[in-house]
């Protein structure tokens, strides 16, 4: 595969470079004014290290749908994970790597019938199912699928529950499902789960497991030889969270209910891969200052900050995946901290990313950083209001470079080696080369030049303190 988009290429890092002087690098050249993010790949290839040491029986087949990323998809093939896909789109974007139909699942229970048709057409037989009627229409339009039953076992503690619209009950429905596919004449292979996205109830794998265990042998009573089960999702990926206590339950139960090596292990890690492999860098382009103490009508007691992206941009992870993010300033604050609230761009009220935290003060142009932000970002921003969907920027070190850069799809042509904070500055909000054309000119838009008499200094802006009510 040929890349020839500079910007669309891994950067390889020097020594004297990180991520992080990456990102100020960018935020600080003087041409950079959207969000954009930084991609660290290697982080993505130390989860892949983790997840084979502490699972060492289960495959993982990543969740396309939590960060479709062409490189994460890319990297990800290199080091052999299969690919858990929902949707003729994203098996065909899987496709495009060059990975074998065997690594991908069709892991949505309720497909439309043109989608069962297209995976037939193009290979893909593995596929869930948790309903009656999934089946008749796999029977009409892919009856050599291989079916795996989906049972629902519900985390009691997890960021999205997802057994309220997927999953069969494992005693009363799932004996059902399998006596209906033996009538039609349909291979069952398996039986797949999802405790819940982001579960925190780690002994909830245990009881799934347990009933997959007692379906195996319910298949096997009534003539089929089963060989899959899949643990689903539902693995953290923050940086400061760990697969450890889950790890633990799993490999516990693996070697109670399926002590042979003759069932084939798998499971649907999304976020763990990719949540703390983006880190985003957003700019303040307004503040206002609220004062509302009558004790003390000129003291700030509430800072609200608009940055250049939201909740319709890569903050609708607020929304749909139930996160909290947490602000980091670029610039280091000194002096009190002052209760503050964080805005996105659009002219939604709803448009909120920070409710209520604690910041120094800060000014225009300055920028806040946000750690994590890999997971169910990107794939649903949309470009609302008509602001962009953040950049991304690739960038790894150069161990990983020797480590991925002969292995397919990825090749020497995926990477960029040399000066990398230069070759960043190329394009960093539009295509080309001329980054000096591109300059925006200096200006101090500091609070201390923007309240100068403006008669006497003519500043280019004009900041205007107004006194408006107590945030409620």
């Amino acid at each position: 595969m040929k890349v020839t988009n500079l910007d669309e290429r891994i950067h390889v890092l020097d020594n004297a470079s990180s991520p992080m002087t990456v990102i100020r690098d960018i935020a600080m050249s003087g041409v950079q004014e959207e969000a954009f993010y930084v991609l660290d790949i290697g982080d993505i290839v130390q989860k892949y290290q983790i997840w084979k040491e502490k699972l060492p029986r289960v495959d993982p087949y990543y969740a396309v749908k939590c960060n479709d990323n062409l490189t994460v998809l890319e990297v990800l093939a290199a080091l052999g994970t299969g690919f858990d896909c929902a949707s003729k789109t994203e098996i065909n974007k899987v496709l495009s790597l060059g990975v074998n139909t065997s690594r991908i699942i069709f892991a949505n229970p309720a497909k439309p019938a043109s989608h069962i048709r297209h995976a037939n057409a193009v290979g893909v037989s593995t596929m869930t199912v948790d309903n009656e009627s999934e089946l008749h229409k796999i029977k009409a339009f892919h009856p050599h699928a291989k079916v795996v039953i989906r049972i629902r076992c519900d985390a009691e503690v997890s960021q999205c529950p997802l057994g309220i619209k997927f999953g069969c009950d494992p005693t009363t429905e799932a004996p059902n499902l399998l006596n209906l596919s033996r009538m039609l004449d349909l291979d069952v292979v398996g039986v797949s789960f999802h405790v819940g996205s982001g579960c925190q109830d780690p002994p909830v794998f245990l009881r799934a497991i347990r009933h997959a265990r007692e379906l195996f042998d319910l298949a096997q009573e009534i003539g089929y030889k089963p060989y899959l089960l899949d643990i689903g999702g539902g693995y953290p990926g923050n940086k400061d969270t760990s697969i450890d206590k889950i790890a633990e339950v799993v490999n516990h139960a693996l070697d109670e209910y399926f002590n042979n090596g003759d069932v084939q292990i798998i499971a649907e890690p999304g976020r763990f891969f990719v949540a703390s492999a983006f880190t985003l860098a957003t700019s303040i382009h307004s503040k206002r200052s609220v004062r509302g103490d009558k004790t003390a009508p000129n003291a700030t007691t509430h800072n609200m900050y608009y940055i250049n992206d939201g909740v319709y941009g890569s903050f609708n992870c607020l929304l749909y995946d139930h996160q909290i993010v947490t602000p980091m300033p670029l610039k280091s604050g000194c002096g009190k901290m002052i209760p503050s609230s964080i805005w996105g761009p659009t002219c939604d009220g709803l448009d909120q990313v920070v409710e209520n935290v604690l910041l120094h003060e800060m000014e225009l142009g300055e920028w806040i950083l946000f750690e994590n932000m890999g997971a169910y970002t990107l794939p649903v921003a949309s470009n609302f209001n008509g602001f962009p969907v953040p950049k991304v920027h690739i960038v790894a070190d150069e161990h990983i470079w020797l480590y991925l850069k002969d292995a397919v799809p990825l090749t020497e042509d995926h990477f960029v080696i040399g000066n990398t904070p230069a070759n960043l500055r190329l394009g960093l909000d539009i295509g080309g080369t001329d980054v000096d054309a591109w300059r925006n000119p200096d200006v101090d838009i500091s609070a201390k030049e923007m309240m100068m008499d403006a008669a006497n200094n003519s500043p280019t802006f004009i900041y205007d303190y107004v006194e408006v009510d107590p945030l409620k």
